[in-house]
């Protein structure tokens, strides 16, 4: 019998499949030195350092500039001190390590010295810049080489390429082209390269974010949701399905990580969801999928939302409300596909041997909410999101000495520090790398360029314009990450939309979803593979069952896109609109998942037969996304169809009455 036979049989998760699991996470967070000695305590110290002066940034004034280089100089250093040039050297820091993280240090020291009189060489650098700029170039590309893998240093070394080569490219690409100097004035020099908008993001709130996190999960936070959903959602049918659900929304929420929401959820609730009867590939689409929606959730979402108030010059609290109800719906949908499943596999309720009683873990850990909401509400009475969390950073750190075994006492207080700006370190390094690829479209006009060849193809409409950046988008989060991904398109493809008049910020959410969705695209998808390494099942099988959780649930974007009510849904007032749209809109788009998670598992209340599958697809199809088939049944029937929404809603009821009333076939679930 194999290891992985044997795991699935028992339910329980070995020691090989967690460090398997882990290897996924490390994937996505890169390799990282084994440092013991003094140089562990050297990179800690700088990590810690790190922390500090950001967490003072948050709270006083740094200049804009100076906090761009200073983030970008402890990012650098901590790279290339903490990720190895390739994983056999992980053992030590080598002399080039140490020389690269110099050679960061000299030229941000030679920029800050330089002051105005360096930042006025914009257009006409010297050759001192020139020299230096470049050895800065190859300083990011290399570090994000070495935290997110070869893919992205080469999509920049491709765009610096393409500013260079513009006279010589074919219509429309072509451009007047820029020379070495040009390009590195513009990349290095101005904040509107490397320095410019994805790193402001990342030294201003996605490193405090992951600061946050990391208090929340050295005070126990992690371990005291997942306990609680166990808790809460015990002694009640498929309760681990449920508990899955419940903690990954919570510890998404501070967290913004899928991989590492996936192992640590997994390795608890594996063992439950084999004894409650789900087959391996699907509890490991499901650890996927919920996974997924750490990367959704407010109030972090992920490294991308923050990016998204930048771009639109709007709040942060304004992309959470945005985020709510889709999020909503996300975690809807993902339930009531569980709840199919349950009833398929024939799931039963599975025993939570609890420690403690739920009242008695609520008051003794409960503490742990508190920050999560104070996030929200600082924000709320006005405060800036980066006061916010740092007040919140504050908040849980002095909350966490209410237990002995949660208080951050000097030990791990330092872990935290660290682990903070080590946590951020991945994120940064794809932001420094994709200021290149935005300074370049900037630079070039690309960004105009390309959404007039989309829309051109499209033949200007919308539906199809909305489909190719769709696709578009998740070619590119195949090969990038999610953050890379979001940056790249809202530069190169957003324009497209919003000059077919969809607003800005429902043009840039839709960007957003689409780039999420690669964390469960195959060669990319990280959180599906980790899933699987900890339920013992096959890789692709469970890619293919997570694709089946998240993806009714991924066609809401075309509603805020393509609905003119759609932006609803985002919690925005349509034009000539009321609140009863918003409710209407929102009601309908849940209506339509569940009747897609419906013929999506074949299941609504008995097995479905061909037909009914297939009603339940157009119930769905009309009632989420009816401008696919509202054109099609115009064309069939010869007849203006306004509102396709009742008629879906008519199908659906139809198969329900249809199963209710002619039980057919036995519901029999599935054998696992």
């Amino acid at each position: 019998m194999s290891k992985s036979q044997s795991q699935q049989e028992t339910g329980e998760v070995s020691e090989e499949a967690r460090k398997i699991a882990e290897k996924f996470v490390e994937a996505e967070e890169g390799a990282v030195n084994r440092l013991k000695g003094w140089a562990g305590i050297i990179v800690t110290g700088v990590a810690v350092l790190m922390t500090t002066f950001h967490l003072y940034a948050a709270y006083d004034i740094v200049p804009t500039q100076q906090l761009r280089y200073i983030h970008v100089g402890f990012v650098l250093v901590l790279c290339f001190l903490m990720f190895p040039i390739v994983s056999r050297y992980r053992d030590r820091i080598r002399w080039w390590d140490v020389l690269a993280a110099a050679l960061a240090v000299f030229v941000l020291a030679y920029a800050l010295y330089g002051g105005e009189d360096f930042t006025d060489r914009a257009t006409l650098p010297n050759q001192t810049d020139t020299i230096l700029g470049i050895m800065f170039i190859v300083l990011v590309l290399e570090a994000a080489r070495r935290t997110t893998g070869l893919i992205m240093p080469i999509v920049g070394v491709l765009f610096i390429l393409y500013a260079m080569t513009g006279p010589y490219l074919p219509q429309p690409w072509t451009h007047r082209g820029y020379d070495f100097e040009r390009l590195v004035g513009h990349l290095f020099i101005t904040l509107e390269g490397i320095f410019g908008v994805p790193i402001d993001v990342s030294a201003t709130l996605i490193v405090l974010f992951t600061i946050y996190g990391a208090f929340l999960n050295h005070s126990g936070a992690g371990r005291f949701f997942i306990d609680f959903s166990l808790a809460i959602m015990g002694g009640k049918r498929n309760s681990a399905g449920r508990a899955v659900v419940l903690s990954s929304f919570l510890l998404g929420g501070p967290s913004g990580s899928g991989v590492a929401t996936t192992v640590m959820i997994g390795t608890v609730a594996s063992p439950m969801l084999s004894k409650a009867g789900f087959r391996p590939d699907a509890a490991g689409g499901l650890l996927a999928a919920g996974g997924l929606g750490a990367i959704i959730s407010p109030p972090v979402l992920g490294a991308a939302a923050f990016l998204i108030a930048e771009f639109l010059k709007i709040s942060y609290l304004d992309v959470i409300w945005m985020a709510v109800i889709p999020t909503c719906l996300y975690y809807f949908a993902l339930l009531i596909m569980v709840e199919l499943d349950s009833r398929r596999f024939g799931a039963h309720n599975v025993i939570f041997q609890q420690e403690m009683s739920l009242w008695h873990m609520v008051s003794r850990y409960g503490f742990h909410f508190i920050s999560l909401i104070a996030v929200i509400m600082f924000m709320v009475v006005g405060y800036s999101p980066t006061l916010s969390v740092f007040y919140s950073t504050m908040l849980a750190f002095l909350m966490s000495f209410l237990t002995r075994e949660t208080a951050l006492y000097p030990k791990k207080l330092v872990k935290a520090m660290a682990d903070g700006s080590i946590s951020v370190l991945g994120a940064a390094t794809t932001c420094a790398a994709a200021g290149i690829i935005v300074g370049v479209v900037t630079l070039t006009g690309l960004g105009l360029k390309f959404s007039s060849i989309v829309i051109a193809y499209a033949g200007g409409s919308l539906l199809l314009t909305a489909i190719y950046t769709a696709l578009i988008v998740w070619i590119i989060g195949l090969a990038v990450p999610v953050t890379a991904s979001y940056i790249i398109c809202a530069v190169i493809a957003a324009p497209a939309l919003i000059k077919l008049g969809v607003p800005d910020y429902a043009a840039h959410m839709f960007i957003f979803y689409y780039a999420v969705l690669s964390e469960v695209s195959p060669p990319t998808a990280l959180s599906p593979f980790a899933a699987a390494a900890i339920t013992g099942a096959d890789p692709y099988r469970t890619t293919f069952q997570a694709w089946k959780y998240t993806l009714p649930a991924f066609l809401v974007p075309f509603v805020f896109v393509l609905d003119p009510m759609g932006v609803g849904l985002l919690l925005k007032m349509p034009k000539d609109g009321s609140t009863w749209d918003i409710i209407w809109i929102t009601l309908k788009t849940g209506a339509g998942l569940t009747a897609l998670a419906a013929a999506a598992q074949s299941w609504a209340l008995r097995r479905n037969t061909q037909l009914e599958t297939v009603l339940l697809v157009i119930a769905g199809l009309l009632l989420v996304f009816p401008s696919l088939l509202e054109s099609l049944l115009e064309w069939a029937t010869g007849l203006d169809i306004p509102a396709p929404g009742p008629i879906g809603l008519a199908l659906g009821v139809a198969v329900l009455l249809m199963q209710k009333l002619m039980p057919i076939q036995p519901s029999a679930p599935i054998k696992n």
